[in-house]
């Protein structure tokens, strides 16, 4: 099975991106946004940043779509997490109303 050779002017250009959206999330961390969206921005910064890390430097943008499919079953996953987290936590305030 051959390999895909990557270019370093590609790894260059994800380091250079990576390190904007890293000063992104620094001056992001000193503008406070309305309502709650500070959270949704950095999140925001920290997927983007976090996808260039798996496609490129995990090198599953050139890998077969067994891959593929291993990560989007693990994204989808970790969104059911996510989501019984979340459900949990915005029905704590409603329990302890109910009892108290």
């Amino acid at each position: 099975m051959s390999e895909h050779i990557v270019s370093v002017r590609v790894y260059i250009t994800i380091f250079l991106v990576l390190l904007v959206g890293t000063a992104l999330t620094v001056l992001a961390a000193f503008i406070d946004f309305p309502w709650r969206l500070n959270t949704i921005v950095a999140l925001t910064i920290a997927v983007v940043k976090a996808t260039f890390v798996v496609l490129y430097f995990m090198h599953v943008r050139y890998s077969s779509r067994l891959v593929w499919v291993i990560v989007a079953s693990a994204l989808f996953w970790m969104g059911i997490l996510f989501a019984l987290t979340f459900s949990d936590y915005l029905t704590r305030d409603w329990i302890s109303t109910q009892t108290g």
